[in-house]
């Protein structure tokens, strides 16, 4: 970047290559690495540095190799003054370059929107906050459920699991109820983890009303 050090600069956007895709929880300490050094060689403080989630794709890759990406592109977000588009439900699975960039950048510039410029706008999906066991059933509340949940095709929810003691997660029903889900499945009697998209090949379907789709979790870090 040295060409550049002499212009000004006001923020950064990082749309993310599938280069990275093998680097799991390594990508964070990178990306932490990436930000800091930019933010040095320009010394006008922390600005904006607003990326793009990897789209989802079928990669000669075991399938869980995605999600665990995903899972440190979140964990970017916790370097103060950064944001993440998420871009699951936008994705070709056939196609590593996706076609639709129109809406990766509207979604970057609502960061750019609330968190740079001030406006009152929700810029976020649905962000994994925190879960309970309720019987039979887990209850998932989230962070930037916007205006109130919903599927974006109007259909059941999709990509949901959910897995007992003995760690094997199966397909699972869940439901919207208010700003939460309710997941379950009549095959585990006593659940005590969900996962959602954990799968490089997920196009899941839970949003905001803004249009804005949830971002990946698992509640337990077990591999």
């Amino acid at each position: 970047i040295s060409p550049v050090k002499p212009f000004a600069i006001r923020g950064a956007i990082w749309y993310q290559g599938e280069g990275n895709l093998g680097d799991g929880m390594a990508y964070f300490d990178k990306m932490k690495a990436l930000i800091q050094g930019w933010r040095s060689v320009w010394q006008v403080g922390d600005f904006p540095f607003y990326l793009a989630q990897l789209a989802s794709f079928r990669y000669d890759a075991p399938a869980n190799l995605l999600p665990k990406f995903w899972e440190a592109q979140t964990a970017s977000l916790s370097i103060p003054n950064t944001g993440m588009a998420v871009i699951t439900d936008i994705s070709n699975l056939a196609d590593i370059h996706p076609a639709n960039k129109q809406d990766v950048g509207k979604r970057l510039a609502l960061w750019a929107l609330a968190k740079t410029y001030g406006k009152d706008m929700e810029y976020f999906g649905p962000l994994y906050k925190s879960m309970a066991i309720e019987g039979g059933k887990i209850r998932i509340a989230f962070d930037h459920a916007g205006s109130g949940l919903a599927s974006r095709d109007g259909q059941p929810l999709t990509w949901f699991e959910i897995a007992g003691e003995d760690k094997k997660f199966v397909k699972a029903d869940a439901v919207i109820d208010g700003n939460t889900v309710v997941v379950s499945s009549q095959s585990v009697a006593a659940p005590v983890a969900v996962r959602f998209a954990w799968s490089q090949e997920a196009e899941p379907n839970l949003m905001n009303k803004e249009g804005l789709p949830a971002n990946s979790f698992r509640t337990v870090l077990w591999d």
